[in-house]
């Protein structure tokens, strides 16, 4: 059995990335375009020589069921090299707004606490509140693969469900508690078309609406700006009530 590697500390003359025990990149054989486009978004941030691309054949007649088996695949080989903390990254992601002091202060606090299953780096939430931490987030998953990181003790939870006819995605939010995410967002999908037929029409309602990147941040600014939402509607209904009835 291999073991575990659990030095957490970070050198200030180490770069940042290099605490993770594993980082992989899913992309499709056919996609080399992709790949490319993702190793200079690596670059941008540092993290290409990090990065190992995990290459998967298109699934013959499910998308959905792709996407699952090769996540799932992915995080296997990230458990059988004795990974501790596995980040996992899909092709057509790319990058706005990397800070490394942010990503150091998630490393923190991934290395303090010991509830945290899933830490994004980008995703769509349903809700999120503050930690002591000003960079991460706990937040109520909802959907988004393309940047995040496991701990050992979840990823081996994960591996062993089989497909369910349910997305990858939606596997994850069914969990309900340990998923953070990084504050401000730096990861995002890019327009490239989407891999998974199921969602052709989808993808094209995101692109009229400015792309997945801009909905992400409108969703992240949004939930961090829910209370004074909420605040400014209860005013509004209290001054027409207060004009009506004066």
């Amino acid at each position: 059995m291999k073991q575990i590697k659990t030095n957490f500390s970070m050198d200030k003359s180490t770069h940042c990335w290099s605490v993770f025990d594993k980082i992989y990149c899913i992309s499709l054989d056919e996609r080399s375009d992709r790949r490319e486009e993702a190793k200079n978004q690596f670059d941008k941030i540092g993290l290409l020589k990090y990065v190992e691309f995990f290459i998967v054949k298109k699934h013959p007649h499910d998308s959905e069921e792709g996407i699952f088996e090769s996540h799932i695949a992915c995080i296997k080989k990230g458990l059988a090299a004795g990974a501790g903390r596995i980040v996992i990254f899909e092709d057509d992601v790319i990058f706005d707004g990397f800070s490394p002091e942010c990503l150091k202060q998630c490393i923190d606090y991934m290395r303090d606490a010991s509830d945290w299953k899933a830490f994004f780096f980008g995703c769509l939430v349903s809700g999120s509140r503050k930690t002591h931490i000003k960079g991460v987030l706990a937040i109520k998953y909802r959907s988004l693969t393309h940047a995040y990181v496991l701990n050992r003790r979840f990823a081996e939870l994960l591996v062993e469900k089989p497909w369910r006819k349910i997305a990858y995605d939606a596997e994850l939010k069914s969990y309900k508690d340990g998923f953070y995410a990084i504050f401000p967002s730096f990861a995002f999908q890019s327009n490239s078309p989407t891999g998974n037929s199921k969602y052709l029409r989808l993808d094209k309602f995101r692109r009229l609406c400015g792309g997945l990147q801009r909905i992400q941040k409108r969703n992240e600014w949004y939930h961090r700006s829910r209370s004074i939402f909420i605040a400014l509607h209860i005013l509004f209904i209290l001054l027409i009530v207060f004009w009506f009835f004066r």
